[in-house]
C-alpha cells in the first residue's frame, strides 16, 4: 500500500512539476515580449506605418521625461526587429519605402548605439521625422 502511494505521490509531483515549468515558460515568453516584437504583424505597408508613427513619438519625447528611457529602448527595439523583418525578403528590401525607411533607423541607431545618454540633436530629430513620413507615404503610394 506505501508503495503504490508513494507511486501515486511521485506521479503527481512529476505532474506538479511539469505544469510549473510549462506555466514558467509562457510567463517568461509573455513578459519578454516587447512593443516592437507586438507592433509587428507581418503585413509590409502596416508595419512600416506603425513603425514610422511609434518612432517619431518616441523621438517627440522630451530627454528629461519619465518615460524617456523606456521609449528609447523600445525604438531601438522596433527597429531592429523591423529590419530583421524585412531586409531578407527580396519583394520589400528593393523598394523606395524601405530603403528610406532603412536609412532613418540606421540614423537612429547609431545615435542610440553610440550616444545613448545624450538627447537627439535637433538636426538628427528633424531629419529622422522627414524620412519616417517619407518612407510612411511612399508605402502607402505602393513604392
Amino acid at each position: 500500500m506505501t508503495t503504490a502511494l508513494h507511486h501515486m505521490a511521485k506521479q503527481l509531483m512529476r505532474a506538479g512539476l511539469a505544469i510549473c515549468l510549462v506555466l514558467c515558460l509562457m510567463l517568461t515568453a509573455n513578459g519578454s515580449a516587447n512593443a516592437a516584437e507586438v507592433q509587428l504583424s507581418g503585413n509590409y505597408v502596416d508595419d512600416t506605418v506603425n513603425v514610422a508613427h511609434s518612432l517619431q513619438d518616441a523621438i517627440a519625447l522630451p530627454s528629461d521625461d519619465e518615460g524617456y528611457s523606456a521609449a528609447q529602448e523600445e525604438a531601438h527595439d522596433l527597429s531592429y526587429n523591423y529590419i530583421a523583418r524585412y531586409r531578407p525578403r527580396s519583394k520589400v528590401n528593393n523598394l523606395q519605402s524601405f530603403t528610406t525607411m532603412q536609412t532613418a533607423l540606421n540614423s537612429l541607431a547609431g545615435h542610440y548605439n553610440n550616444f545613448a545618454n545624450r538627447p537627439l540633436p535637433e538636426a538628427l530629430q528633424n531629419r529622422i521625422t522627414k524620412e519616417l513620413a517619407k518612407a510612411e507615404q511612399t508605402v502607402l503610394r505602393g513604392r
